[in-house]
């Protein structure tokens, strides 16, 4: 239980206690709440006609679009590896079923949520369509969390729930920037991130190996990494992190494109596994070096974004849940078996049919990522504040997963 618990610690309370500080918050005093939300950090106003406009930093967007970036590199550092290693997770055959699993974990939330608000009627579904992602997303510590506590450390199902949580993770991160654009699209800022991540992958990553082929002492490499380090990946993902608030695409995935321009080893561990500190690579040093910061993001995250007021409870509200509670496990049940029986991919040894619906169950805690979604798919306003209630209560799913597993016969493997 300690395991379990130093993890928690390490990835999950902190986040926890904001959100449960903001709801507290909102329920006592919803004014001052709203205005901590939207506390103007710096406020610009034009001057003369050369000045382009009135530019506004309140908290909540340097919360939300500027530091969350960091959050979703970390997202995306783990996707980079499980993709591109020829050890990654999300490679070859043993990939196979949970990629397809992950399908049917998106695709059925989706059919419920908006089969249910069809069925509410025209008028509810114009107004709640736009959130049809919401249930979709998987938060990877709260359910690997969950997922151990369910089947053991050591279960085959553990491994296969980090996967599908961790493909999820890519395709919630491409839905958010082709689905949900932050203002009206200008593609042609795209270039700035692209020119800006071929440029420090070039001058600080390729050429320095090219000039010491030969060379055992990679004198050049050296240089680079103890003289520069971090720094022109620094300036790198500040040029492209501009060019996607410009480009009308969520500026918190700004930094995605610089994540696989850095050095990293050859091997992966896993999520934030411990093994990694020992890697001197710079994209497992930057990793392990921002765990912290990004903790305290996650604080302000949730004390940011979940203080919602229970009445604010709506349409939006139980269609988020019905599409995680009834889509997401019958979603990767259905699509799971399909991969592992029709089209012949197997599970991992150990692992039977029926567990397939309870890792459904565990991935159906949407949390952070559900928040972030519900943040971006609405206006401030009833229907959001709707929305995020539901990916709020998607946290005590945990106590479902736990029954189902009971329920299905699970056998814990490990502490």
């Amino acid at each position: 239980m300690y395991r379990v618990w130093n993890f928690l610690t390490n990835y999950s309370l902190l986040l926890i206690l904001g959100a449960v500080m903001a709801l507290i918050w909102a329920n006592l005093n919803a004014e001052s709440y709203r205005a901590f939300v939207h506390f103007v950090i710096w406020e610009h106003a034009p001057i003369g006609h050369l000045d382009d406009g009135h530019r506004t930093l309140t908290l909540h967007y340097l919360v939300n679009d500027v530091l969350m970036a960091l959050f979703f590199a970390i997202a995306a550092k783990e996707v980079w590896e499980a993709v591109i290693l020829k050890q990654g997770a999300l490679r070859g055959r043993k990939a196979a079923t949970p990629l397809v699993a992950t399908l049917g974990g998106m695709l059925g939330p989706v059919a419920v949520y908006l089969g249910l608000a069809t069925l509410m009627g025209s008028e509810t579904y114009s107004a709640v369509a736009n959130g049809w992602a919401i249930p979709t997303a998987t938060d990877v510590a709260f359910s690997y969390l969950v997922g151990r506590i369910v089947f053991g450390a050591g279960h085959p199902a553990v491994r296969f729930l980090l996967l599908l949580a961790i493909a999820d993770d890519a395709a919630g991160l491409i839905i958010l920037a082709i689905f949900y654009p932050s203002a009206e699209l200008a593609p042609e800022w795209l270039l700035l991130s692209l020119a800006a991540a071929v440029a420090v992958f070039a001058l600080a990553n390729w050429l320095p190996r090219r000039l010491d082929t030969g060379n055992q002492d990679r004198p050049n490499s050296t240089w680079v990494r103890q003289k520069l380090s971090f720094w022109p990946y620094l300036l790198a993902a500040c040029a492209s992190w501009y060019g996607f608030q410009e480009a009308g695409i969520q500026p918190a995935l700004g930094l995605l494109p610089i994540v696989p321009t850095i050095p990293h080893a050859d091997r992966a561990f896993g999520l934030f596994a411990e093994a990694e500190q020992y890697l001197t690579d710079l994209l497992n040093h930057i990793e392990h070096a921002l765990k912290h910061p990004v903790e305290v993001v996650l604080f302000l995250f949730g004390l940011l974004n979940a203080g919602v007021e229970v009445t604010a409870i709506g349409d939006a509200t139980w269609l988020v849940l019905a599409g995680l509670l009834i889509g997401k496990p019958f979603g990767v049940l259905l699509m799971g078996w399909l991969g592992a029986r029709a089209f012949k991919f197997g599970l991992p040894a150990g692992m039977r049919i029926v567990d397939l619906f309870v890792i459904g169950c565990v991935a159906a805690i949407g949390f952070t990522v559900s928040l972030f979604i519900a943040s971006v798919a609405f206006d401030a306003g009833p229907v959001q504040d709707a929305a995020k209630l539901g990916a709020l209560l998607s946290f005590p799913v945990a106590i479902i997963a736990v029954v189902a597993g009971r329920l299905a016969g699970v056998v814990r493997v490990g502490n």
